[in-house]
């Protein structure tokens, strides 16, 4: 591990300087005591945030495609009240390394030397998983490699949709990336590349800010301008996204382990009618908790229902633990 440093973050290098008076709630979230760190994984340095007392009960963060661990880095303060918390940012995504590849099984063992290294395996309750969209995905094949190692995985709006409907949502569609080879642009001024960026799904933000805090962190200065963090390779997989999509359902189902699944209600990548459908192919003992208002990024739409809910699911999960 990389010489940790534990600090209340500089609100001058952590909030969007072009952006308006962040929320009071958010300010005080970021100003939650945290440690910033690199964990070495299969040669690749991963990058992390740790908040909370490791005397706690431990809880591993996992963010979407793409995206990088700050997305939770306004939700783990609030947890950490009562939880140790990491949120690690994806080999290839944020401010981790980047690998030849990324196989499921690569991505498994890279939660566990996550965990492992941060010390969330040292406390006598096992971690719980709490990952939103891709990261749902790395989730259930931390799962099905590493179940033993984990208190349960709490699923938070990964795609599943009905075979109609996913032909429906592809249809005309093209590739995310057709040529992983080709470097991402560079812009040559913050504003320019800040402009590109767009939530994927698109869809409005329930609080506009946190569009703008993404936004900024999605990016980083190199020479010649400003251009994305996540690194091209990761569109490289062993089987394409869309097949892993259709597939999905079975893969929720099948998996290991403790799990329930958290949804914006109006998500165009997981609803009501998706949760019906896991249920009818096997998935009726997973619990199914969706959060009004919200869509496919609740935790940039509903923020404080997002946290109530994973509060409520982990206190849940541990109080069943003690009473078995």
């Amino acid at each position: 591990m990389k010489n940790p440093v534990t600090d209340i973050c500089d609100l001058n290098r952590e909030l969007p300087p072009d952006a308006p008076d962040a929320p009071p709630w958010l300010v005080d979230a970021l100003q939650v005591p945290r440690e910033e760190g690199w964990v070495n994984s299969d040669g690749c340095d991963v990058h992390y945030f740790r908040w909370g007392d490791p005397a706690n009960p431990p809880l591993l963060l996992m963010h979407g495609f793409l995206a990088h661990a700050r997305c939770m880095a306004f939700i783990a303060p609030f947890l950490a009240e009562q939880y140790h918390v990491v949120a690690y940012d994806l080999s290839g995504m944020g401010d981790s390394g980047v690998r030849a590849s990324y196989p499921d099984a690569v991505r498994a063992q890279e939660a566990v030397d996550v965990a492992r290294e941060t010390g969330l395996f040292d406390h006598a309750i096992k971690p719980i998983v709490i990952a939103h969209s891709y990261g749902g995905h790395v989730g259930l094949a931390a799962m099905n490699d590493f179940h033993e190692l984990f208190g349960g995985l709490v699923v938070c709006d990964l795609m599943v949709l009905r075979p109609e409907r996913l032909k429906a949502h592809f249809a005309g569609g093209r590739p995310m990336r057709s040529d992983t080879s080709r470097p991402n642009r560079i812009y040559p001024s913050y504003e320019e590349a800040k402009s590109r960026f767009v939530l994927s799904p698109n869809q409005p933000c329930g609080e506009p800010y946190l569009f703008h805090y993404m936004a900024y962190h999605s990016l980083k200065q190199v020479e010649g301008g400003w251009t994305w963090k996540f690194d091209t390779s990761v569109f490289d997989s062993d089987f394409s996204l869309r097949d892993r999509i259709l597939n999905q359902v079975d893969i929720v189902v099948a998996a290991p382990g403790r799990k329930a699944y958290v949804y914006g209600q109006h998500s165009a990548l997981f609803d009501d009618d998706s949760a019906d459908y896991v249920r009818e192919r096997g998935g009726d003992t997973i619990p199914f908790i969706s959060i009004p208002g919200a869509r496919h990024h609740l935790m940039l739409d509903e923020p404080i229902a997002f946290v109530s809910v994973l509060r409520s699911l982990v206190a849940q999960w541990h109080a069943a633990d003690k009473a078995a």
